[in-house]
């Protein structure tokens, strides 16, 4: 029989050929980095039978969709492991994720992260075994009296629709139920790492039992795990939320959960931030405005918020009228439009908002600033003429590259989101605004990855990812197109023809939350944020109490100039000062004694350096004050930027 591959050609293989047949027909060293297949749109085991004509691709562990295999097997290695060291243990689900995989158990006693070493130690024994997967369909009958001990697997199976197809799968002693598929046997797992060990409740319900997680992830080769196990723990020294208590930034208390508190120091970073910001956007042609935090139900109702994302949002009673807490901004922006009359000379109309936002977040998803139930968006609404859309996407697109430049941002994703399941618009209004998008990105030479689906309700959008320097990827800036709010929400302007018609509507982020954006930077800088951003660009160190009037001087002519500095008058030796200054990240430390009261002078060293360098007082303050200026706004290079 004949089979069809990837580039299209055919391959002759013996009646009830294999996927793993199709691998050794092709090569060797193919059927060896082998770990599934995908026949059709399905991915499946090496060993799945073919039929005449079936499409097949072989699935190696270098790609996403190999490394979700090789996890996955790795989780039910996991679980024979811990059923082995365990007796008593009963598994509950095993799946692979981002970047690994977990397992969910109830222990007959205690494990916790001590145990981790014992449990690896297991899984490296089986992975040496090349204990082959074997995968078995069995009716409901079978599957209830081979689970019989396993109350998890029990409700799993009593949840399956009738006629569902049912498979297990085993390896050594370990039978589980599974759809699979999997890697031919443990030896083709690759390296495993277990990380680290939680709880959770099963499914997800605190009224059910809680069970003990344990996190993992495997790599097809030692070196690959390494290099990731390398990256998590640089990830964890530069957690945003360890450096924000470190450098006195911001803090997190149980009266506020999800609401970060700020503090001076930390606010001087969001202020640089936003003086930076405002900067730019006035430069690209944007007028700054403010909304109400509260706003009354029948405006989120028009806007369509109510149905999609009432949820996710707080309430309040006023004079006895329903009112919501802001969880977006865009339905005051249309507010502060329709306050005036427009006419088609009007536009583009760019108002720009830092628009504190609440939304409510479920308490086990809340992490530092990365997700929080309050936050400011660096929001901007376009009103424009559909003629005109191209031009101010493309403004977008320059002002969220040119920004993130500045933060040292160089590598960015782009993905173009389409229509999901729930949203407003007719199917010519959602055709009219992707098209314009997809246009405007191939003006701009950028390329992109379709998104299918993950539109916002209102209009499709294009999504800026980030890449930070341990190469995670997070999404800030997106700009979405609204055909649908100016409709529902009655916003017209009076065309050239005196009639009145529908402005277009751009919603868009740059930084996209900005206390995300900061916990963000933190961690790509290690809290070494740059001179400009820095709470603390310089710390005065004078070497005795009888250098404190000078150092005074010193701190003074550096304000002037517009460096934020201190003086370090506690009683420590310079050394000891000078490590404390490393460790709270400060630009630049200015050390004077003697010699330098006499010469009026100082004597700098930087960060991460270890020489030190004399300047004069006026040299040094001007000096810094050129190290520690926020970055110039570039020139506007197209409509909206």
């Amino acid at each position: 029989m004949k089979v069809l591959l990837p580039d299209g050609s055919d391959l002759s293989v013996h009646d009830g050929a294999t996927a793993a047949d199709v691998a050794e027909r092709i090569g060797p060293r193919l059927a060896k980095a082998a770990v599934a297949a995908k026949v059709g749109n399905r991915v499946v085991d090496l060993s799945t039978p073919l039929a005449e004509g079936d499409q097949v691709a072989i699935i190696t562990a270098s790609t996403g969709e190999g490394l979700d295999v090789i996890r996955h097997s790795a989780a039910h290695v996991l679980a024979e492991a811990a059923t082995r060291l365990y007796p008593g243990t009963k598994v509950a689900i095993g799946p692979a994720i981002k970047d690994g995989f977990y397992y969910d158990f109830e222990f007959p006693e205690p494990v916790g992260e001590d145990d981790l070493s014992r449990l690896s130690a297991e899984v490296q024994s089986l992975l040496g075994a090349a204990l082959p997967f074997e995968r078995r369909e069995v009716t409901r009958e079978e599957a209830l009296a081979l689970f019989a001990d396993e109350p998890y697997k029990l409700e799993l199976i009593r949840d399956l629709p009738a006629g569902a197809t049912i498979s297990v799968y085993q390896q050594g002693g370990f039978v589980d139920l599974c759809r699979g598929p999997h890697v031919p046997d443990t030896s083709r797992i690759g390296a495993v790492g277990l990380l680290s060990v939680a709880g959770a409740y099963w499914r997800g319900d605190s009224r059910n039992t809680m069970l003990t997680r344990i996190y993992g992830t495997a790599f097809p080769t030692k070196k690959e795990l390494n290099e990731h196990l390398q990256r998590l723990e640089m990830a964890k020294q530069r957690d945003h939320r360890r450096l924000g208590r470190e450098l006195d930034l911001f803090s997190f208390h149980d009266e506020g959960p999800g609401f970060p508190f700020f503090h001076p120091k930390g606010m001087r970073v969001i202020n640089a931030l936003l003086e930076y910001w405002r900067k730019e956007h006035l430069a690209a042609g944007y007028e700054e405005i403010r909304t109400p935090l509260i706003l009354e139900r029948t405006l989120w109702e028009r806007s369509g918020h109510w149905d999609n994302y009432k949820d996710n949002m707080y309430f309040t009673v006023i004079d006895g009228v329903d009112f919501a807490v802001k969880p977006m901004n865009c339905p005051g922006g249309t507010l502060v439009y329709k306050a005036g009359q427009h006419s088609y000379r009007d536009f583009p109309l760019r108002m720009a908002e830092l628009g504190q936002v609440h939304r409510h977040e479920l308490s086990g998803v809340l992490h530092g600033l990365f997700r929080v139930r309050c936050f400011t968006q660096d929001d901007a609404h376009i009103f424009c003429l559909p003629e005109q859309v191209e031009d101010e996407v493309l403004g977008v697109i320059d002002l969220i590259l040119r920004m993130y430049k500045t933060f040292g941002f160089d590598r960015v994703h782009v993905e173009l989101s389409t229509r999901p399941s729930k949203s407003i618009g007719s199917d010519e209004m959602w055709a009219t605004a992707e098209s314009a998008l997809a246009a405007a990105l191939a003006r701009a030479g950028l390329p992109y990855e379709l998104n299918p689906g993950d539109g916002a309700f209102y209009g499709p959008k294009i999504d800026f990812h980030i890449e930070d320097v341990m190469g995670r990827s997070w999404q800030c800036a997106t700009c979405q197109l609204d055909f649908a709010m100016p409709e529902r929400l009655d916003l017209d302007y009076v065309g050239e023809d005196n009639q009145r018609h529908r402005p277009v509507m751009l919603h868009r982020v740059v930084l996209g939350s900005i206390e995300r954006f900061l916990g963000i930077l933190l961690e790509h800088y290690g809290g070494a944020l740059p001179a400009w951003l820095a709470p603390v660009q310089a710390v005065v160190v004078p070497v005795a109490d009888r250098h404190a009037t000078y150092a005074a001087e010193v701190e003074a002519a550096l304000g002037r100039a517009g460096v934020r500095v201190e003086v370090d008058l506690r009683s420590e030796s310079v050394s000891k000062k000078i490590r404390d200054g490393e460790v709270t990240k400060v630009p630049y430390m200015l050390v004077v004694g003697d010699r330098e009261v006499e010469q009026r002078s100082v004597s700098l060293r930087r960060r991460g350096g270890r020489k030190t360098t004399s300047y004069g007082l006026a040299e040094a303050a001007a000096y810094l004050a050129d190290e520690c200026r926020p970055p110039a706004v570039a020139p506007a290079v197209g409509s909206g930027a």
